[in-house]
């Protein structure tokens, strides 16, 4: 018997249920009522939903006490919404604050795991034209130079590639077109700019900033100039 396409896509297609699911694209645990709070709906209606896809197995959950924190199951969940998003249109913008957002995760979010938008597509450029990574159908490949690369780095390849998922995938980048780095190395590379508060999680949206630091050390390593980049918002 073939898979029910049919039952994933009517769940898809509640917009609170897509809401609830893009919001927990950052890759973190969520509880329902902040999940009801990002869809702009009642805890109840939350609840009822976010079991809808338990059922569904789109969604996990852990249980602390009384409180229960949900997050996506795994990463081939996400790899879907993300693809799905590179060919939906865009929603309408109606305030000055969901432009602010929206602009805010056009140039740097988190995609489940890794470093999504215009400055995780530069970093993989870049990676690309420094030879440290070579792209083969769609996957990525590190190279010799590119090994010695991420050991300075502080990242352990081997710990990397003995992890049950993909190395180094080819995800396709909803906002701007292109293959960003994903998989075990795109998550510790993410992971270790973090570690480095190169780069912070911004609350309730999946939008990440980057740090005073992250600006010198992006265009050190990465050759990236945050000043001229294509996103001009002032960051509050």
């Amino acid at each position: 018997m073939n898979p029910n396409i049919s039952k994933i896509a009517s769940l898809l297609s509640d917009s609170t249920r897509s809401a609830i699911l893009l919001s927990l694209m950052d890759g973190r645990i969520h509880p329902a009522s902040e999940l009801a709070f990002l869809a702009k709906v009642k805890p109840q209606t939350a609840s009822f939903h976010l079991h809808k896809m338990l059922e569904a197995n789109l969604i996990n959950v852990e249980k602390h006490g009384r409180h229960r924190y949900y997050k996506l199951i795994n990463s081939d969940v996400a790899k879907v919404i993300e693809q799905m998003l590179s060919i939906s249109p865009n929603s309408p913008v109606t305030s000055f604050r969901e432009s602010r957002e929206k602009e805010a995760i056009h140039f740097a979010r988190t995609c489940y795991d890794h470093l999504a938008g215009y400055l995780g597509v530069q970093i993989t450029n870049s990676l690309l034209e420094q030879g440290f990574i070579k792209k083969v159908d769609l996957n990525f490949e590190v190279t010799p130079e590119g090994i010695e690369f991420f050991r300075d780095f502080g990242i352990n390849l081997e710990e990397q590639k003995k992890k049950r998922r993909a190395f180094a995938r080819c995800c396709l980048d909803w906002s701007e077109r292109q293959h960003h780095l994903a998989g075990a190395l795109g998550n510790a590379l993410l992971l270790k700019m973090i570690e480095r508060q190169w780069i912070t999680r911004t609350p309730k949206i999946r939008a990440v900033k980057v740090t005073p630091t992250g600006k010198i050390e992006l265009q050190k390593l990465f050759k990236f100039d945050y000043e001229n980049n294509l996103y001009t918002f002032e960051e509050s």
